[in-house]
């Protein structure tokens, strides 16, 4: 027997799928079995940890900060120290099944070519953000007159790496600018529950984050 099939190796991963973000776990449900993954700004590895454990993917992971290389090598992950911004160039077309970009695009220089990047090197790209079009997060601007503080926007201004916060619309704009095809998408209320996009304008003001699943296609994105 080996120590992953050790009763308490078994334990250990069993305990796994709750203790991921919800949206990591629903990212993780768009991906096929035995893929081959990228995920970028991989934090500590959870996403890629629990794909690896219970989808066997090839995992790969691409994270900026030094921390979180290492948390993710301490667990045996494949990943290396990189800049979305500048090292997705490096990757050649198609060299992925799916890329997985999580809560991470709104922190990069150059959301553009980083979401034209994602569907150059993967055949599928999976992208989570926050909904700054979020009604309770309109109402703060409007009464308090100060950037919100949230469970999903949880640093101060001065502190939070989020350089380019957009709304869901701003988003499927930018989608469509890029002649993307919108093959699924799930909008997250305040309790977690997820639900199709329906409504461009209704799950904008009611979201308060956003996972989509992208590839190359028309112009025209589609639900």
């Amino acid at each position: 027997m080996t120590a992953a099939e050790s009763p308490a190796a078994r334990s250990r991963l069993a305990a796994r799928p709750a203790s991921i973000r919800t949206d990591l776990r629903l990212i993780a449900e768009m991906i096929e079995p035995e893929s081959r993954v990228l995920d970028i700004g991989c934090g500590d590895g959870a996403l890629l940890d629990y794909l690896v454990h219970f989808k066997q993917v090839v995992g790969r992971g691409l994270e900026l900060s030094q921390a979180g290389v290492n948390a993710c090598v301490s667990q045996g992950l494949s990943v290396v120290q990189g800049d979305a911004d500048q090292d997705l160039s490096d990757y050649p077309d198609g060299a992925f099944d799916y890329v997985v970009l999580s809560q991470t695009l709104q922190a990069t220089h150059d959301p553009r070519a980083v979401l034209e990047q994602l569907v150059r090197i993967g055949r599928h790209a999976i992208v989570s953000f926050p909904n700054f079009g979020y009604w309770k997060l309109r109402l703060g601007l409007l009464f308090k007159g100060r950037m919100p503080v949230t469970a999903s926007l949880p640093d101060q201004w001065y502190e939070t790496q989020n350089i380019h916060l957009c709304t869901i619309l701003d988003f499927l704009e930018l989608a469509r600018r890029c002649g993307l095809d919108i093959e699924r998408s799930l909008m997250l209320d305040e309790r977690g529950d997820a639900k199709p996009l329906g409504s461009e304008a209704i799950a904008n003001l009611t979201a308060t984050d956003a996972v989509f699943l992208l590839k190359r296609g028309g112009t025209e994105a589609a639900r």
